[in-house]
């Protein structure tokens, strides 16, 4: 049976530990729960949002409609061939304990995206990314309802019209379906991903290169530089990581030899956002209850009592300085949802 509560508190709930409610908190365990929810009148005389782990996410106030809490588990093996093994995801499951449980089973494609908070069903919506990998690269389907009409949707991984940080299910399918299991190819000869200066030099002294090695590697990497949301509330990477042509790439590096840059396709180079950020001197800086992170600057975190608004006008002054310097355009990367 479906629970639902009212006027229940988000705090715990989302990373940045923003203090907001919700009207309505609906906890969705089940296919059946997802069914009789989408049944009840409920379903229609109120807006929805679908939440997972809440990590990648700014709420700026209470939201006055039903929040869909994604609880679905499960974790099953569906099809096997060659060097190749399909794998169902509960859309509920943590995203790093899923990626545990495949590493310690010798099936690659994931284990670069280590430790990146959130849960399975959410991993589509912003197509994570880390270290020269994106789950896009992994995942063969996405399974889900309308929330119109609870009719069942699957798209297969080309249809999910993966981006960088983007999806189909951020432009057109915005707001308009509830992932509940995710399917993904994963190799059992898996090509290992050290593409990344970091990663070679945290693996240079491992006794041998496995997945588990990769994945211990990008553990420590990411618990030295990033924040843990249960001790500092944050959602992850606030802005994306900017794509501009190499002409004005070229044109930036005359000023500042030291950016860091890499080719992303014919023409177009990604500049590192955090070091944007930092070069206009926001990295550790605080305004009230929000800051940037001491040592990532591309990480706001709340120090305490933050609200949404507060976070988005630090974050828009961090825009406007950038842009001012360096004549770039930040994006924000987390979602943001209207109260």
């Amino acid at each position: 049976m479906t629970v639902i509560q009212e006027n229940c508190s988000l705090a715990t709930l989302n990373t940045f530990q923003i203090d907001v409610s919700a009207r309505y908190l609906a906890s969705l365990h089940s296919m059946e729960d997802v069914r009789e929810f989408l049944a009840t009148p409920r379903a229609s005389q109120h807006p929805q949002y679908v939440l997972g782990g809440g990590s990648n996410l700014l709420f700026m106030g209470d939201y006055p409609g039903t929040i869909l809490h994604m609880c679905i588990r499960g974790i099953e093996p569906v099809r096997e061939q060659g060097d190749f093994v399909w794998v169902r995801a509960g859309a509920g499951e943590d995203w790093d304990g899923f990626v545990a449980w495949c590493v310690e089973r010798g099936l690659g494609g994931i284990e670069n995206l280590s430790l990146i908070p959130g849960t399975v069903g959410a991993c589509p919506v912003q197509n994570i990314g880390a270290y020269g990998m994106e789950v896009a690269d992994a995942i063969e389907q996405v399974e889900a309802v309308s929330l119109a009409d609870g009719s069942p949707v699957i798209l297969q991984g080309k249809e999910c019209r993966f981006g960088y940080r983007n999806s189909i299910f951020k432009q057109e399918l915005r707001g308009r379906l509830l992932i509940t299991h995710v399917v993904f190819r994963l190799s059992k000869r898996p090509m290992l991903k050290m593409t990344y200066a970091d990663l070679q030099h945290e693996l240079a002294e491992a006794p041998e290169l496995s997945l588990q090695a990769v994945r211990d590697a990008v553990i420590r990497i990411r618990r030295r530089k990033l924040p843990d949301p249960t001790e500092t509330g944050n959602a992850g990477s606030f802005f994306k990581n900017p794509v501009i042509p190499e002409a004005q790439a070229a044109a930036l590096r005359y000023n500042h030899p030291d950016l860091p840059d890499h080719p992303d396709g014919v023409g177009r180079v990604k500049l590192s956002a955090a070091w944007l950020i930092d070069r206009c001197g926001w990295k550790g800086k605080r305004e009230g209850h929000v800051g940037t992170h001491d040592r990532q600057a591309l990480i706001l975190v709340n120090h305490g009592g933050a609200t949404g608004p507060e976070v988005m006008a630090f974050a828009k002054a961090i825009q406007q300085s950038v842009f001012a310097k360096f004549g770039v355009e930040l994006e924000m990367e987390v979602n943001v949802v209207e109260g």
